[in-house]
């Protein structure tokens, strides 16, 4: 065999790789746009729906695609294509209005043209309070991240769609509130951690072009801060039963 053969096959088995990763990539950035994006939670406000350290799958296509559907939100087009709505009580990836770099994880209460109020620690919605039921207690710190009973209250909007909330602090600073009218386009978030949830009750509205994609299944939940990369503490600290857990 030639020298130039060698040459050749080198080069072509170096082509065939560079090949295979630049496919693998356009392969990957095609899901995370439009199929399916991995999101993990970064804070406690949607306890105990979702925990930290939860790993879940972001539905892109739920509400159709703006800008933010896109890495880095390059800003080619505006409003939403192939779009559709979000329904009361769905789970909701999207863009932190004030600074649209960031990501946030919050429930659907108000859609436009509704008017919303916590009165009392009673969530009210165009003047109706939505039905608020005690189901118990949760004692366990990694759910609640308190060292004490915490209350649970199982909450069904006019849809239907029912959700357990956590009461840290009965009658605290954010269950009484002004009422908020929602603009057309825009939606109102809340966390269903209700007394530890910075969420439209703080920042106002989400526009629809914020809107990142629906909740849709935890593949992966690990607790106490841990990394899914450290694998000797996933004995001790992952969260078997949430694995593969649909998010409502």
């Amino acid at each position: 065999m030639s020298v130039a053969e060698k040459t050749g096959k080198k080069s072509g088995g170096l082509g065939e790789t560079v090949s295979v990763i630049v496919q693998a990539l356009i392969l990957a950035l095609v899901i995370r746009t439009f199929l399916f994006q991995p999101f993990s939670i970064p804070s406690g406000s949607m306890r105990p729906t979702l925990l930290e350290g939860d790993y879940l799958f972001v539905t892109k296509w739920a509400y159709g695609y703006s800008r933010h559907s896109l890495p880095f939100s390059p800003n080619l087009f505006s409003g939403r294509i192939f779009g559709s709505d979000p329904e009361r009580g769905d789970v909701v990836v999207f863009k932190y209005p004030p600074n649209p770099s960031l990501d946030y994880i919050k429930r659907v209460i108000g859609l436009p043209g509704d008017r919303v109020q916590m009165i009392e620690g009673v969530l009210h919605i165009n003047g109706v309070p939505v039905k608020r039921e005690k189901t118990g207690e949760i004692n366990n710190p990694d759910i609640t991240e308190e060292n004490r009973p915490v209350d649970v209250y199982r909450e069904t909007l006019p849809n239907g769609v029912s959700y357990d909330t956590l009461d840290l602090t009965p009658n605290g600073i954010s269950d009484q509130t002004r009422e908020f009218t929602v603009p057309a386009g825009h939606y109102f978030m809340m966390g269903d951690n209700r007394d530890n949830s910075a969420d439209s009750r703080v920042f106002g509205f989400v526009p629809a072009e914020n809107l990142v994609g629906r909740a849709n299944i935890i593949f992966f939940s690990i607790a106490d801060g841990s990394s899914p990369l450290e694998l000797w503490k996933w004995p001790t600290d992952m969260r078997p039963s949430r694995l593969f857990n649909s998010v409502h």
